[in-house]
């Protein structure tokens, strides 16, 4: 495992923790106890239509950084294609959610500070056996959205709609 050293002259282990969260793999790539701020670097591979239902963070901005793939994002009323490479803000407050577009699935980083996102993110996964996507589950039973419903709000997380079609 390689160390990398920050300007700071702490080190960081080049591998991270991964997780298998719903239908996505995710990569904690800064863990919110690692910095001063509670600042959270996930890493989300997704696979084509997965799209999680619009929800509200209370406590966090989430940023969202497009790595590949063509998402369908939908900040309040507004909805955006971003690219890979492009940026997208989703403030606290304010109902978002996206959708994979293409068959190929889709990267992208998030950026919380905080932690309750990531909280959330590692209380709903099992850890990841491969490095890549978990077995396709079925869709969601009422009983799945409503313990999902109930472990969000524990983390600032309120659903407040379907996924995109």
């Amino acid at each position: 495992m390689s160390q990398i050293t920050n300007p700071a002259g702490t080190a960081s282990a080049g591998a991270c923790e991964q997780f298998w969260f719903l239908n996505t793999l995710v990569l904690v790539r800064v863990a919110h106890t690692e910095g001063t701020d509670g600042m959270s670097v996930l890493e989300h591979r997704a696979p084509p239509g997965d799209s999680p239902p619009l929800h509200v963070h209370r406590t966090e901005d989430e940023f969202f950084y497009i790595l590949a793939g063509e998402f369908r994002f939908r900040v309040a009323e507004t909805e955006r294609r971003p690219g890979p490479g492009e940026m997208l803000l989703a403030r606290k407050g304010v109902p978002h959610t996206y959708r994979i577009e293409s068959p190929e699935g889709g990267r992208c980083l998030t950026v919380t500070t905080g932690g309750d996102f990531e909280r959330f993110v590692r209380e709903m996964s099992r850890p990841a056996q491969r490095l890549e996507l978990p077995p396709p589950a079925g869709p969601p039973t009422s009983a799945d959205i409503e313990a999902l419903s109930r472990i969000a709000q524990r983390y600032g997380i309120d659903l407040v709609g379907p996924p995109l079609h």
